[in-house]
Formats: structure tokens, sequence, C-alpha cells
């Protein structure tokens, strides 16, 4: 009997759940376009206040592939291919890709729901200060998939809420359970006194919350995991 050896050819991203996979592919090619036209992308894809006269039906969506930058881009793609590939895996790809995108979709309405807020304040004062604020409002996109991605961090420390992560800087190991409930608190310290401005501070916060919700949901039904790998 003959044997002969056949050469694994398969790539980096073969191993990787599809819906992972092919968000990163997709996300980092919508990049490379807003690279090559930045003004059309960021205009016709970020997600502008739905009183703005930029803001289009399908930004609800196309926001999450939006980017501002290399660090944005990898941060997110980063943490996505680290927690996202475990969390698929363990609840199954159809369940992944509609908790990613109810995650985004969450985040998107929170940070909606805080601009509201400001806008009415905005509209209720008198000083041409509060005017240009109202009008840069309108104008600033909000775009990164970093609402679905912080869903799907918490999602990861519900799953396995003792497992170790360790931040690069500083250099502190946590539990993920505290892990998340560190990040939470500083995105909304920061998101109320306004640190770091141009950060949409609440949105992550608004992708966390729904991730939070929507594992409890799915928990006390008994169909969180996918019962094809257990």
């Amino acid at each position: 009997m003959s044997y002969y050896y056949q050469e694994n050819r398969r790539g980096f991203l073969s191993n990787v759940p599809p819906v992972t996979k092919n968000l990163i592919i997709i996300n980092v090619l919508i990049f490379v376009a807003t690279i090559i036209n930045e003004n059309f992308m960021i205009g016709t894809f970020g997600l502008f206040y739905p009183t703005s006269p930029y803001f289009r039906w399908w930004q609800v969506i196309t926001h999450m592939f939006m980017h501002g930058g290399f660090w944005h881009i990898l941060f997110n793609m980063y943490t996505l291919f680290i927690f996202g590939v475990v969390v698929e895996r363990i609840i199954g790809s159809k369940k992944f890709l509609l908790f990613y995108f109810v995650c985004g979709l969450g985040a998107a309405a929170l940070q909606m729901g805080t601009q509201y807020l400001e806008v009415q304040a905005f509209m209720n004062s008198d000083s041409q200060t509060a005017l240009q604020s109202l009008i840069d409002l309108k104008r600033t996109p909000t775009v990164g998939a970093s609402g679905a991605i912080y869903g799907v961090l918490i999602g990861y420390a519900m799953l396995f809420p003792q497992s170790k992560m360790t931040l690069l800087f500083p250099p502190v190991t946590l539990s993920a359970k505290w892990m998340v409930i560190v990040f939470a608190v500083i995105e909304l310290f920061t998101g109320v006194v306004g640190f770091a401005d141009g950060v949409a501070h609440f949105a992550h916060l608004g992708g966390m919350l729904i991730g939070w919700l929507l594992i409890r949901f799915w928990r006390r039904r008994g169909v969180l995991f996918d019962r094809d790998r257990l």
C-alpha cells in the first residue's frame, strides 16, 4: 500500500469561525476604501444624527464597518479576533451574527439618545456657543465597530467570568468579569465628564448593555449554547 504526503495549505484565517472571519475581512476592505476616498466613505456611511442633512437610513448599519484611523481598526479587529472566535464557537455562528448586530444597533441607539439630550440642551440655550455646538454635532458622524465589539467582550466575560485578562498598559491582570466592570465604569465616567472628546463612550456602554441583556435572555431560555458543539 502506498502513501503520499499532502501539504496543508490552509491559510491563517481558515481556523477562524465564518462570521468573525468575514466581519474582519469586510471591515478591512471598507477601511481600504476609506483610505482611498475618505470624504465620500465617511460622509455616506458614517452615522449622523437623524435630523442632520447628512443622515441616511442605512448609516445605522454601515457605521459599524467604518473606522477613523489605523489604530482604531487595529484595536477593534484585534479584540474581535481574540474574543469573537471564542464566543462564536460557543453560541454558534447564526446566533453570534445576530448578537453582533443587535449589540451594534443598541450602541447606536444609546449614542443617539445621549445626542438627543445634548440637542435639546443646545436648543434651549440662546448662546452662540450652543448654536455652534449644535451645528458641530449634526456635522459629526459616529463611526466604528466598537459598540458591537464591547458587546462581544461582555459576552465573553459572561461565558468565562473567571478567565484572566491582562491589559497592555498598565500591565494589570484581572478576571474577565472584573475587567469588563472596570471598562464600563471608565466609559461611564469619561462619557459623563466629557473626557477624551470624540470617542463615543455611550455607544460602548450601549453595546455592553445589550450584550449583557441578550446573553442573560438566552441563558434563561436555555438556548445560549450551540448544541451541535456540545
